[in-house]
């Protein structure tokens, strides 16, 4: 994949839901990650949102073993 597709690929945000079962988990728990951890989140009006370039990012370093 070449470089300025793979930023289009990752400019495409998802939403709690979508970004929640991407990871495996119900939008409650991601709701209070948002709260406790450093997850990539953005709030873009009233609603967060992600991307999973960053989601995959964040879950390889290692910072989402805070359990």
């Amino acid at each position: 994949m070449s470089e300025h597709k793979h930023e289009n690929y990752a400019e495409n945000y998802i939403s709690i839901d979508e970004a929640a079962q991407y990871l495996g988990i119900k939008p409650v728990t991601l709701r209070n990650w948002i709260k406790k951890t450093d997850i990539p989140a953005r709030k873009i009006g009233k609603q967060w949102k992600f991307k999973r370039s960053e989601l995959d990012e964040w879950v390889n370093s290692g910072r989402a073993n805070f359990e």
